[in-house]
């Protein structure tokens, strides 16, 4: 399968979020029906961007233990 090319899009003004649980390193944004991930201790490095179908099957496989690395 091949994906689309995703926008370049302006995450100068996304209102990043973290998790309430460990450590929060990861930040997550919703951006113009998109979802950006970054690196929460440098933010000013880059960020995955996934479509809603590639975010959910993202977060279907972290919960199924699919890239535990034990």
């Amino acid at each position: 399968m091949v994906s689309e090319p995703k926008p370049q899009l302006d995450l100068d003004a996304a209102q990043w979020q973290s998790s309430g649980q460990g450590t929060g390193d990861v930040e997550i944004a919703f951006v113009e029906g998109y979802i950006a991930m970054r690196h929460g201790r440098n933010p000013e490095g880059p960020a995955l961007v996934f479509t809603p179908a590639e975010w959910r099957a993202f977060v279907l496989g972290a919960r199924d233990g699919e890239f535990d690395l034990i």
